[in-house]
């Protein structure tokens, strides 16, 4: 009973803990991940007062960075790195490599083994998921040239990390199992690689056939609760079968189940339900880290902290801007990618840990790597916003601003600026859509039902399957550059989207059907611009069958249509009916 007491404590005090430093690192206009280091520090052992139980911690820590290479793999597509290959392929390339070998000097610097400063520099060449795609969605950078490049090469930066998770633990056991020459270990290496390529065959060929399936006959059962266990089961799953009977990392197993699942109609709505359980544990995570620093140890391993920063925030945004401007891309762009990528990642975290677990890096290496994730998370943010300043700055002296390649050059096509987001995809839905694509209007459905989505999917059309309240959903429909967001049907969380849906695109035009007129002024100062009502339109129907019954004339139903109307926008201001406002 008490260990059952000291796992609740610990799980209630890391994330209340993560809670008040994160919502103070946000007063101060920080990454909340700055706040839930710092809080792992506050409930660390190093630190007075609540002590969290460390081995609970990393063990919820663990749940999170599975569901976190879930996260990834649910968002890996190919096609979005192709559409930026010729920069962001070679760019993560050459960065990754001089942050290596800035590592390996960092490392000889201070009296390291050369295996030690590899495995330190590759843990420092690799940036956050999280920390750059809230400062390219904080400044509104993540659909532009920038953004997708940015974004491509945190995709190849996430493989090569994948690709070290396996190949790191699987080199140190093979030495520690005897297998200590090289013949050995490329005989381990050989086998491990004939396990892996059966785990990603059977997962990416049977897996893309079995798991749907099982997501599409839980989903017709209609219990949201269901659908969102069977996505946790699929992760987790995937992730203890790859390491219990191919000896692989747990990791790559959950980055291959969420590509088959990212790969089906599943992925928004998997992603949108996991996201919950996979924010909470990650923010464990990042605790778990937090507390493995001693604030201590600062005076003696400041120089070491201060050379990873020097790489962190110099080495590796020079490499990428040097990168990039050879690959003839312009100023902002070069210096836009370049910026984001100045931090620290949470797979940092991961291959230092491995490095620390199989005594390749020493204590005082993740002590840096903490401080400089610290310091560089928080500043990061701050740089970011001074881009534009400098490209104003280099505009007004004429000074590199010339595109030679140009970012038109990129094949990144702009976002249609007339695109409609229509929720529900019923009789009215359907028409909608017909008229909307008969004058030029690119139309994305969001839809709960999974038979229709796969129809429409067959048909070649653009839908998004899952609950149109959840801000994922809205996301992966593009709400963020469609002009307007028509809800066809009534729903019950109309309100809701309608506030999920103008915090991501504040000019978006919202227009709802509702079934009672009782609901339009909710609706109204919810932000929707239209509100058609049901109980209106019934109203009209009626009163016009009954009219043309008792023999009246067009002129006569017209005039009485319209005293209707005068009648229904006294009792109801704002309702639409009909077309009338």
């Amino acid at each position: 009973m008490d260990h059952d007491f000291s796992l609740i404590l610990t799980f209630v005090g890391g994330l209340a803990a993560a809670l008040l430093f994160g919502l103070i690192a946000r007063k101060l206009h920080l990454s909340p991940l700055v706040g839930y280091l710092l809080a792992g520090v506050a409930v660390g052992p190093y630190s007075p007062g609540f002590v969290a139980d460390s081995h609970t911690v990393e063990q919820f820590a663990e749940l999170g960075v599975i569901l976190l290479m879930f996260g990834v793999g649910l968002h890996f597509h190919l096609k979005d790195l192709i559409a930026v290959q010729k920069v962001a392929v070679p760019g993560a390339v050459v960065q990754i490599s001089v942050a290596t070998v800035l590592g390996v000097l960092v490392g000889w610097m201070f009296g390291w083994s050369a295996i030690s400063g590899l495995v330190f520099g590759m843990a420092i060449s690799v940036a956050s998921t999280v920390v750059l795609t809230r400062v390219l969605e904080d400044n509104q950078n993540l659909h532009t040239p920038g953004g997708h490049v940015a974004l491509g090469w945190l995709v190849v930066e996430d493989l090569f990390t994948i690709l070290l998770l396996v190949l790191i633990p699987a080199v140190m056991e093979a030495r520690q199992s005897g297998a200590g020459d090289w013949g050995g270990i490329l005989s381990e290496l050989g086998w491990m690689f004939v396990k892996l390529a059966l785990l990603v065959a059977l997962t990416l060929f049977a897996g893309k056939k079995v798991i749907p399936l099982v997501l599409r006959y839980v989903a017709r059962t209609g219990a949201r609760d269901l659908f969102t266990l069977a996505v946790l089961v699929i992760a987790l799953g995937v992730a203890v079968c790859s390491a219990e009977f191919f000896g692989a990392s747990m990791v790559l197993g959950a980055f291959l189940a969420g590509m088959v699942v990212g790969q089906s109609d599943f992925c928004a709505r998997a992603a949108a339900e996991a996201m919950l359980m996979r924010d909470a544990f990650a923010v464990l995570f990042f605790v778990s880290v937090g507390m493995m620093f001693d604030p201590m140890s600062v005076g003696d391993c400041w120089p070491l902290a201060l050379a990873t920063l020097g790489v962190v925030m110099i080495g590796k945004p020079l490499a990428a801007y040097v990168v990039v401007r050879c690959l003839r891309r312009p100023v902002p762009l070069a210096l836009s990618v370049s910026v984001a990528l100045a931090q620290v990642g949470e797979f940092s975290f991961i291959l230092a840990g491995i490095g620390l677990m199989y005594n390749i890096l020493p204590p005082d290496a993740n002590q840096a790597i903490i401080l400089a994730a610290v310091v560089s998370i928080s500043l990061n943010p701050i740089l970011y916003r001074q881009i534009g300043p400098a490209v104003k700055w280099l505009q007004k002296r004429g000074i590199g601003l010339a595109d030679p390649g140009g970012v038109n050059s990129m094949a990144l096509p702009a976002p249609d600026a007339r695109r409609v987001v229509l929720v529900g995809f019923g009789p009215t839905g359907r028409i909608l859509k017909r008229i909307l694509n008969d004058n030029g209007v690119e139309v994305i459905i969001v839809e709960m039902n999974i038979d229709t989505v796969t129809a429409i999917r067959e048909q070649g059309g653009d839908i998004v399957y899952g609950d149109a309240s959840q801000r994922e959903i809205l996301r992966h429909a593009g709400i963020e550059y469609a002009e307007s967001l028509i809800l066809s049907a009534s729903i019950p969380d109309a309100k809701e989207i309608v506030g999920v849906a103008l915090e991501l695109n504040p000019h978006i035009d919202v227009m709802i059907h509702t079934k009672y007129m009782r609901d339009v002024d909710i609706l109204k100062e919810a932000g929707a611009s239209q509100v058609f009502s049901s109980e209106s339109e019934v109203a009209l129907s009626m009163a016009e069958y009954f009219l043309r019954e008792g023999g009246a004339d067009d002129e006569q139903i017209v005039s009485e249509r319209q005293r209707i109307r005068a009648e229904l926008d006294r009792e109801m201001p704002g309702v639409s009916v009909a077309g009338h406002s």
